[in-house]
C-alpha cells in the first residue's frame, strides 16, 4: 500500500476480485458470480431468475451490459447467496441452463467482512 486513507467519503469500500483457476471451498458464508447472455424473447430475464427462487437462492446483485456477440443483446452479472457446490445451487443452475444462451460461472468466495 503506497498511501492509507485517500478516499473523500469515510465509509468508502474498495473491493478487489483474486482470479484463478481452483473454487474455493465452501465457507457456510458463501457468494457465487454467474455471467448469463439471454435469448431476445419476451419473458427471457423472468425465465433465467426465476429457478433461483424456486431453489431459495437470493440474488444479491444483478447488472446487465451489452453483449459483443450481437446488436442489442445482453449479459447480466449476477451475484448469488450460496456456493456452486450447494445441491439447491446445483440445481437451480443446472435449470438456468434450459433458459438461457450462455452460461458461466464465474466463481464461488467467502463473503467479505468487514
Amino acid at each position: 500500500v503506497i498511501m492509507s486513507s485517500i478516499q473523500d467519503d469515510a465509509d468508502n469500500t474498495t473491493r478487489f476480485l483474486v482470479i484463478g483457476r481452483n473454487i474455493f471451498p465452501t465457507s457456510g458464508h458463501d457468494r457465487t458470480s454467474v455471467l448469463v447472455f439471454i435469448h431476445d424473447k419476451p419473458g427471457a430475464l423472468f425465465d433465467v431468475l426465476s429457478p433461483f427462487a424456486r431453489h431459495g437462492i437470493s440474488m444479491n446483485r444483478i447488472e446487465s451490459r451489452p453483449s459483443h456477440n450481437a446488436k442489442w443483446e445482453y449479459g447480466f452479472f449476477i451475484d448469488l447467496a450460496g456456493h456452486v457446490d450447494d445441491e439447491s445451487m446445483k440445481k437451480a443452475l443446472a435449470e438456468l441452463e434450459a433458459h438461457s444462451a450462455q452460461i458461466k460461472v464465474l466463481g464461488s468466495y467467502p463473503v467479505a467482512v468487514p
